[in-house]
């Protein structure tokens, strides 16, 4: 049984997914060096050195890692700072 989704609702959801967990993903790319990696996670997502230098082997070594997590309206900022510095990064929901 389908039930009917009024605009209410509909704007509940997005309420919902700024609240709720997400998580900010960095990917590899074969063109930054980990020094310049590492100072964007520091400037950008508030990483201690050793924090972001961990995050850049992992994206080295596994092609990903999750780099911070909290909620959309707190990612986001940091997730278009990244794009900004030609990073490739995602938000993801969960």
């Amino acid at each position: 049984m389908e039930q009917y989704k009024g605009k209410e609702q509909e704007s509940a959801g997005v309420d919902e997914l700024e609240d709720s967990g997400c998580k900010l993903v960095l990917y590899n790319d074969d063109v930054h060096t980990f020094d310049y990696v590492i100072k964007a996670l520091v400037d950008i997502c508030r990483h201690t050195t050793e924090q972001a230098e961990q995050c850049a082997v992992l994206v080295h070594c596994y092609g990903k890692c999750i780099v911070k997590t909290g909620g959309y309206s707190d990612l986001l900022p940091m997730h278009t700072a990244l794009l900004n510095k030609q990073l490739t990064s995602e938000l993801v929901e969960g």
